[in-house]
């Protein structure tokens, strides 16, 4: 969760980097900015965490300008098995001590919301993602 001590140092980091910036605390559900706002949207490590992690890409294309686009690097289900396996037995653990999912897959979510994905990279046993994706310059979301 952020802190206001967490934005606070933000904005002095901003500050003093002589950058504008506009630092807000939200739901990743439910952001406060109108359709087709901004050019690229980032995402690290927090689809783990959303309980609603469709709504929360839903809303990431709904933010992106036509062609815009999102980067995105979470922890998922690993395409090994005997990882996917220990991360299974791990998983009602991590749940309910951080509400972190480890088996979670977003690529195919963010292709299910109508993002073209320009990039997918798996790293450390298969349980770190990387990806790129575009929201299509015409078009409506998939779902």
């Amino acid at each position: 969760a952020v802190t206001p001590a967490m934005l606070a140092s933000a904005r002095d980091r901003a500050r003093a980097l002589g950058r504008t910036a506009d630092f807000r605390e939200a739901s990743a559900e439910a952001l406060p900015f109108p359709d087709a706002t901004f050019d690229t949207v980032v995402c690290t490590v927090p689809l783990c965490s959303i309980p609603a992690d469709r709504a929360a890409i839903a809303e990431m294309y709904r933010v992106l300008r036509p062609g815009g686009r999102l980067i995105l690097l979470d922890h998922i289900a690993s395409d090994r098995r005997w990882v996917l396996a220990i991360q299974r037995r791990l998983e009602p653990l991590t749940l309910r001590l951080d509400g972190d999912y480890l088996t979670r897959r977003p690529l195919p979510l963010v292709e299910a919301a109508g993002f073209v994905i320009t990039y997918s990279q798996r790293s450390k046993a298969g349980i770190i993602e990387r990806l790129t994706a575009v929201k299509p310059l015409s078009g409506g979301m998939a779902r």
